[in-house]
Protein backbone atom coordinates (compact mmCIF):
# COMPACT_ATOMS: atom_id res chain seq x y z
CA UNK A 1 0.00 0.00 0.00
CA UNK A 2 3.19 2.27 0.91
CA UNK A 3 4.27 2.01 -2.62
CA UNK A 4 1.17 2.53 -4.38
CA UNK A 5 0.80 6.17 -2.10
CA UNK A 6 4.40 6.77 -3.19
CA UNK A 7 3.63 6.03 -7.26
CA UNK A 8 0.39 7.83 -6.38
CA UNK A 9 1.89 10.94 -5.26
CA UNK A 10 4.54 11.00 -7.95
CA UNK A 11 2.14 10.63 -10.94
CA UNK A 12 0.09 13.66 -9.13
CA UNK A 13 3.36 15.81 -8.70
CA UNK A 14 4.48 14.91 -12.33
CA UNK A 15 0.88 16.06 -13.49
CA UNK A 16 0.93 19.05 -10.35
CA UNK A 17 -2.66 17.85 -9.23
CA UNK A 18 -2.20 17.09 -6.05
CA UNK A 19 -0.87 18.75 -2.71
CA UNK A 20 0.04 16.04 -0.23
CA UNK A 21 -2.35 13.81 0.00
CA UNK A 22 -5.55 15.55 -1.42
CA UNK A 23 -5.95 14.95 -4.30
CA UNK A 24 -8.65 16.45 -7.27
CA UNK A 25 -7.73 13.39 -9.31
CA UNK A 26 -9.70 11.69 -7.09
CA UNK A 27 -13.50 10.59 -8.86
CA UNK A 28 -16.02 11.90 -6.53
CA UNK A 29 -19.38 9.66 -6.77
CA UNK A 30 -22.36 12.03 -8.72
CA UNK A 31 -26.13 11.47 -8.30
CA UNK A 32 -27.81 11.86 -11.19
CA UNK A 33 -31.48 10.45 -11.01
CA UNK A 34 -31.93 7.28 -13.03
CA UNK A 35 -35.14 9.08 -14.72
CA UNK A 36 -32.39 11.08 -16.59
CA UNK A 37 -31.40 8.49 -18.18
CA UNK A 38 -33.00 8.45 -21.76
CA UNK A 39 -36.33 6.45 -22.20
CA UNK A 40 -35.79 5.23 -18.47
CA UNK A 41 -39.31 6.18 -17.02
CA UNK A 42 -40.64 4.55 -19.96
CA UNK A 43 -39.51 0.74 -19.61
CA UNK A 44 -38.92 0.67 -15.67
CA UNK A 45 -42.31 -0.20 -14.87
CA UNK A 46 -41.77 -2.55 -17.83
CA UNK A 47 -39.28 -4.51 -16.10
CA UNK A 48 -40.60 -4.23 -12.78
CA UNK A 49 -43.87 -6.06 -13.67
CA UNK A 50 -41.39 -8.81 -14.08
CA UNK A 51 -40.34 -8.67 -10.73
CA UNK A 52 -36.48 -6.98 -11.94
CA UNK A 53 -35.40 -3.74 -11.26
CA UNK A 54 -33.94 -1.85 -14.33
CA UNK A 55 -30.38 -0.63 -13.00
CA UNK A 56 -28.85 0.67 -16.41
CA UNK A 57 -30.20 1.71 -19.50
CA UNK A 58 -27.84 2.81 -22.30
CA UNK A 59 -28.98 3.57 -25.89
CA UNK A 60 -25.54 4.20 -28.17
CA UNK A 61 -27.05 5.44 -31.87
CA UNK A 62 -24.53 4.01 -34.50
CA UNK A 63 -24.71 4.37 -38.49
CA UNK A 64 -27.71 1.81 -38.66
CA UNK A 65 -28.97 0.89 -36.02
CA UNK A 66 -28.63 1.72 -32.31
CA UNK A 67 -26.79 -0.43 -29.77
CA UNK A 68 -28.60 -0.73 -25.87
CA UNK A 69 -27.42 -2.12 -23.08
CA UNK A 70 -30.14 -3.32 -20.72
CA UNK A 71 -28.57 -3.98 -16.79
CA UNK A 72 -31.38 -5.55 -14.27
CA UNK A 73 -31.60 -7.09 -10.95
CA UNK A 74 -34.26 -8.87 -8.78
CA UNK A 75 -35.98 -6.33 -6.09
CA UNK A 76 -34.65 -6.57 -3.14
CA UNK A 77 -35.94 -9.59 -0.90
CA UNK A 78 -37.37 -10.83 -4.24
CA UNK A 79 -36.12 -14.77 -6.01
CA UNK A 80 -37.25 -17.29 -8.26
CA UNK A 81 -37.04 -21.12 -7.01
CA UNK A 82 -34.41 -19.56 -4.42
CA UNK A 83 -32.32 -18.19 -6.93
CA UNK A 84 -30.75 -14.35 -6.09
CA UNK A 85 -28.86 -14.04 -9.37
CA UNK A 86 -30.06 -13.19 -12.42
CA UNK A 87 -30.20 -15.87 -15.43
CA UNK A 88 -30.50 -15.95 -19.21
CA UNK A 89 -34.46 -16.86 -18.88
CA UNK A 90 -34.82 -14.17 -16.91
CA UNK A 91 -32.68 -11.44 -19.51
CA UNK A 92 -34.64 -13.41 -22.22
CA UNK A 93 -38.38 -12.17 -20.71
CA UNK A 94 -37.00 -8.54 -20.02
CA UNK A 95 -35.39 -8.47 -23.98
CA UNK A 96 -38.76 -9.71 -25.28
CA UNK A 97 -41.22 -6.95 -22.86
CA UNK A 98 -38.85 -4.15 -23.51
CA UNK A 99 -38.19 -4.40 -27.07
CA UNK A 100 -41.08 -3.49 -28.63
CA UNK A 101 -41.24 -0.43 -26.37
CA UNK A 102 -37.76 0.73 -27.50
CA UNK A 103 -38.54 0.08 -31.45
CA UNK A 104 -41.52 2.33 -30.71
CA UNK A 105 -39.75 5.16 -28.50
CA UNK A 106 -36.23 4.82 -31.14
CA UNK A 107 -38.42 4.74 -33.95
CA UNK A 108 -36.49 1.93 -35.23
CA UNK A 109 -36.50 -1.90 -36.11
CA UNK A 110 -32.75 -2.09 -36.22
CA UNK A 111 -32.14 -2.44 -31.93
CA UNK A 112 -28.92 -4.67 -31.05
CA UNK A 113 -29.92 -5.17 -27.48
CA UNK A 114 -27.39 -6.71 -24.52
CA UNK A 115 -29.19 -7.78 -21.68
CA UNK A 116 -27.28 -8.74 -18.47
CA UNK A 117 -26.87 -9.03 -15.06
CA UNK A 118 -25.03 -6.36 -12.64
CA UNK A 119 -22.62 -9.25 -12.01
CA UNK A 120 -21.34 -10.13 -9.21
CA UNK A 121 -19.10 -7.60 -8.13
CA UNK A 122 -20.63 -4.37 -9.98
CA UNK A 123 -18.69 -1.14 -9.77
CA UNK A 124 -21.63 1.41 -9.10
CA UNK A 125 -21.32 4.02 -11.71
CA UNK A 126 -24.28 6.29 -10.66
CA UNK A 127 -25.15 7.17 -6.84
CA UNK A 128 -28.78 6.90 -7.90
CA UNK A 129 -27.58 2.98 -8.39
CA UNK A 130 -27.39 2.12 -4.39
CA UNK A 131 -31.28 2.93 -3.62
CA UNK A 132 -31.94 -0.37 -6.03
CA UNK A 133 -29.20 -2.57 -4.33
CA UNK A 134 -30.66 -1.97 -0.72
CA UNK A 135 -29.98 -4.74 1.84
CA UNK A 136 -26.50 -5.88 -0.51
CA UNK A 137 -23.40 -6.23 0.68
CA UNK A 138 -21.31 -3.58 -0.84
CA UNK A 139 -17.95 -1.62 0.09
CA UNK A 140 -17.46 2.33 -0.71
CA UNK A 141 -13.91 3.74 -1.18
CA UNK A 142 -13.82 6.55 1.63
CA UNK A 143 -11.55 9.12 0.49
CA UNK A 144 -10.92 10.77 3.71
CA UNK A 145 -10.13 7.96 5.52
CA UNK A 146 -8.49 6.50 2.07
CA UNK A 147 -9.51 2.91 2.66
CA UNK A 148 -12.34 0.26 1.61
CA UNK A 149 -15.46 0.07 4.15
CA UNK A 150 -17.50 -2.77 3.80
CA UNK A 151 -21.13 -2.96 4.98
CA UNK A 152 -24.93 -3.91 4.76
CA UNK A 153 -26.36 -1.00 2.54
CA UNK A 154 -29.06 0.24 5.25
CA UNK A 155 -30.12 3.47 3.36
CA UNK A 156 -29.49 5.58 0.72
CA UNK A 157 -30.64 9.49 -0.66
CA UNK A 158 -29.79 11.99 -2.65
CA UNK A 159 -26.72 12.87 -0.66
CA UNK A 160 -25.55 10.27 1.19
CA UNK A 161 -25.66 6.16 1.53
CA UNK A 162 -25.94 4.70 4.98
CA UNK A 163 -24.02 1.31 5.68
CA UNK A 164 -24.05 -1.37 8.47
CA UNK A 165 -20.61 -2.61 9.13
CA UNK A 166 -19.78 -6.25 10.40
CA UNK A 167 -19.44 -5.28 13.79
CA UNK A 168 -23.33 -3.87 13.51
CA UNK A 169 -22.07 -0.05 13.71
CA UNK A 170 -23.86 1.88 11.16
CA UNK A 171 -21.69 4.21 9.11
CA UNK A 172 -23.01 7.11 6.68
CA UNK A 173 -21.09 8.26 4.45
CA UNK A 174 -21.97 11.44 2.12
CA UNK A 175 -21.29 10.91 -1.63
CA UNK A 176 -18.64 13.44 -1.70
CA UNK A 177 -16.12 11.32 0.01
CA UNK A 178 -16.92 8.47 -2.25
CA UNK A 179 -14.38 7.78 -4.45
CA UNK A 180 -15.40 4.30 -5.62
CA UNK A 181 -18.19 1.52 -5.00
CA UNK A 182 -18.63 -2.63 -5.58
CA UNK A 183 -21.27 -4.59 -4.70
CA UNK A 184 -19.61 -7.57 -3.13
CA UNK A 185 -20.45 -11.69 -3.69
CA UNK A 186 -22.67 -12.83 -0.70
Amino acid sequence: MESFKRLFFYICAVTSCCVLQKCSAWRKMEYNSLDQMPHYKECAPLVESLGYVLVELRIVPQKTQHKVLVVISRKAGASAEGESGIGISDCAKVHRLIEPRLEALLNTKDLYMEVTSPGMERTIKNAAEFSLFAGRMLRVWDSDVTEWIPGKLVTSDDKSVTLEKEDSSVVTIPYERIAKAKLLCE
